[in-house]
């Protein structure tokens, strides 16, 4: 019998309308990132317990914040892991023509914050809780919730912390970001810098006497574009991704006060788009090494209080795996997909390679050009196409 989910028109079966159910109760939470998760957790941890399935809650310092860790199964290797985020970004001065925190169907689109990114494929998870539950698995099948992965790739870093002393080691692992169900086997790392120029303020007509710390903050944004000019003309190249390169680019500046003031501070941030095996602390030091070397002993000559800070603000690694892992050819072959493909937005993928060594794809129902944008929608062929993915998946590898 042939088992792969083609691209065809997906047959909505009575069982699988549950997913439909399941979504507009997790976006009807607003987990936006500034907000507590923990309503949404809670609703998740009581959903489990119906089905005997307990679970590990992991905040935040503060205790406003958790990541959840449940296992469906045997306590032993392998198996499988389902991660995705439970927080979404705001819809502030978004124009909506529904209701953000309401799921609005219309055709075969589910319109609503997070149906995309990501909370349809937490649905799909969730929904086949039961099934998994019900199954004589001989292998675990894990759900992995976190929160804040929109604003830093945050809280999976202590989840997976946690999963990591515990000696768990499953065998594979399904990141659900929105990739229209094709299987990513990679994506770049990236990192958010912020650099404070600290300078001296003076009056304008007597500019010897000040250090303007525009004009350096300018020569380093400056640097920053001719790194960025070096990775594109002679740094790492790899084809399957859209930008073949890694990239440096500035977002926001600031700084002085009046025009006729020699400003004494200048803020600006950039940001590192890498490729996965690329360096990113080499990469960031071209950056340092210019601003430490050549511009801070200039700005030292006129005052010694002056100086270049910088702060890192985000960091996440790279993802790659092999196209040829079985497990990826399992995937596609489930999925009727010819090729695989890489993507220049971050995961969380990275962090459960380099924290407990694990293969891992992003695969998700949802495309990601309208993640994050008013109107948000997931189309319910794809949550179907998700849900008999992960049950084929999980009947693969856990059902053995």
């Amino acid at each position: 019998m042939d088992t792969r989910l083609k691209n065809s028109k997906v047959e909505v079966s009575q069982n699988d309308q549950n997913v439909v159910t399941l979504l507009s109760k997790l976006v009807a939470f607003d987990t936006t990132s500034r907000e507590s998760n923990l309503a949404l957790i809670n609703y998740c941890a009581d959903y489990l317990k119906i089905y005997g399935i307990d679970t590990t809650l992991v905040k935040n310092a503060e205790g406003t914040k958790a990541n959840l860790w449940a296992t469906i199964g045997p306590h032993v290797d392998g198996g499988l892991v389902l991660s995705g985020h439970t927080d979404c970004v705001p819809v502030d001065g978004q124009e909506w023509s529904t209701p953000p925190f309401e799921v609005t169907e219309r055709g075969e689109r589910l319109y609503g914050r997070g149906t995309a990114d990501m909370k349809g494929f937490l649905a799909c998870a969730l929904h086949l809780v039961p099934e998994f539950a019900a199954m004589n698995l001989t292998k675990p099948v894990h759900l992995a919730f976190s929160y804040d992965e929109e604003v830093g790739v945050l809280g999976v870093r202590d989840l997976l912390s946690y999963v990591a002393e515990k000696r768990v080691r499953p065998g594979f692992c399904v990141v659900g970001e929105p990739t229209s169900m094709d299987v990513v086997n990679g994506h770049k790392g990236g990192r958010l810098y912020e650099c404070v120029v600290s300078g001296l303020e003076a009056h304008s007509s007597l500019t010897p006497k000040g250090v303007n710390a525009i004009q350096f903050g300018a020569q380093v944004i400056s640097h920053i574009a001719r790194v960025a000019s070096d990775l594109e003309s002679g740094g790492e190249i790899d084809v399957d991704f859209d930008v073949p390169y890694s990239t440096l680019s500035t977002g926001i500046v600031s700084g002085g006060t009046a025009g006729n003031i020699i400003p004494s501070e200048c803020k600006f941030i950039f940001e590192m788009r890498n490729l996965p095996d690329a360096d990113q602390d080499e990469i960031f030091g071209r950056v340092e090494q210019f601003a430490r070397e050549v511009l801070v002993p200039q700005m030292k000559r006129v005052s010694d209080s002056c100086n270049i800070h910088f702060r890192k603000i985000v960091s996440y690694p790279g993802h790659n795996i092999s196209p040829d892992h079985p497990m990826v050819s399992r995937a596609m072959e489930l999925l009727g997909c010819c090729t695989n493909r890489k993507v220049a937005f971050g995961t969380e993928a990275g962090l459960f390679q380099q924290y407990l060594k694990l293969p891992t794809i992003v695969c998700g129902p949802g495309d990601i050009g309208v993640a994050h944008k008013p109107d948000e929608f997931v189309p319910i062929p794809d949550l179907i196409r998700c849900v008999q993915f992960l049950r084929s998946m999980g009947t693969t590898l856990c059902q053995q």
